[in-house]
């Protein structure tokens, strides 16, 4: 590569920094005149990049955003890190970004030296997606990015919520496993309210100022996670597991919630933290061992219902499951009350 198009490189690593960029400082960062500047900056216009010049004494130049995105310039940390953000935003449930992420890591691919290669594909291969993530639901791309808008600019939001008209000042937006939620304050209930995204519909910037509002307790993510337990009541789970706890912890993840304790008789007993029964009915599923349950009676309950619906999705003449499915629902009886 010739010393003017190394020059340029470089240059244009420079100007990718979000700053103003003073002409003498870019003169001695490049050891070159003002002169070799200015040309190099005539350069990089012709071949499509957005450079801004201001004038006067705090003057300078600095890239903007222009009608077409032209290459860029990443370092190796940089290039890395947007080839695992891509991996994730594959699996993420907004419409239409699983395909864009998976043509643009295809790209990055193309053109990554072996060794970032080998970084990428390192912590990918050492990477497990968790094996009960919440239920993805589509969420309408058009509506994040008009939502993350009003946010940015600290305005107020209308759209539709399960057929009734909101209006927020919205205050964030936040990723619970594979779901999106929108934290704002509903100026008609006059409260703090979360939104699943995939739910909202046809969202409208209103121009008008939203005020300036403190989370309760100064905390997005954990208000979120306040508010969605109170939608689906939780509880602390006490059971008894037919395995030592050595035996539990690796099917559990490590650490595993709440506490394990081994018992004489060869047992361990598992203090579950609060959570929905769905919740501890997954992560008794995917321990895969026998136990016994000391409450709550709502998880009870919820696996004997459970229990029900895969003896029903089983019946048959032969016990092969070829009933149909009108059948088997007709053949589920509701719970017996706990106890």
């Amino acid at each position: 590569m010739s010393d003017s198009r190394a020059r340029l490189l470089s240059l244009l690593s420079l100007l990718q920094t979000p700053r103003l960029w003073p002409g003498s400082e870019l003169a001695q960062r490049l050891g070159v005149s003002g002169r070799t500047v200015r040309r190099d900056i005539d350069r990089l216009r012709e071949l499509g990049y957005p450079v801004h010049a201001e004038q006067g004494g705090l003057g300078g130049y600095r890239l903007t955003a222009g009608a077409a995105m032209p290459p860029l310039l990443l370092e190796d940390d940089e290039a890395v890190a947007v080839a695992i953000g891509l991996r994730t935003a594959a699996a993420q449930p907004v419409t239409g970004l699983d395909e864009a992420a998976v043509r643009a890591m295809g790209k990055l691919l193309q053109v990554l030296p072996a060794r970032l290669r080998h970084r990428v594909d390192t912590l990918a291969s050492s990477t497990v997606a968790h094996p009960f993530p919440l239920a993805a639901q589509l969420v309408d791309p058009d509506a994040l990015v008009a939502t993350a808008a009003t946010i940015a600019d600290h305005e107020r939001l209308r759209f539709r919520y399960r057929d009734e008209d909101r209006h927020v000042e919205p205050r964030a937006l936040v990723t619970a496993g594979r779901r999106w939620y929108l934290l704002a304050f509903d100026l008609d209930r006059d409260d703090w309210r979360t939104f699943r995204l995939d739910r909202v519909t046809t969202p409208a910037k209103t121009g008008a100022r939203a005020a300036t509002r403190d989370v309760p307790g100064g905390d997005v993510a954990a208000f979120l996670a306040s508010q969605t337990m109170q939608m689906a009541p939780a509880y602390p789970a006490d059971i008894v597991i037919h395995a030592p706890a050595a035996h539990v912890v690796d099917r559990l993840g490590a650490p595993p919630p709440g506490t394990l304790t081994d018992q004489p008789d060869g047992t361990c007993r598992w203090h579950a933290p609060p959570d929905t029964p769905e919740w501890h009915t997954l992560r008794l599923a995917s321990i895969g061992l026998p136990f016994e349950i000391n409450g709550p009676a709502e998880l009870t309950a919820h696996l004997r219902s459970t229990a029900a619906l895969f003896r029903a999705a089983t019946a048959g003449p032969s016990g092969s499951g070829t009933r149909s499915p009108r059948a088997a629902r007709g053949s589920v009886r509701p719970a017996p009350p706990p106890g």
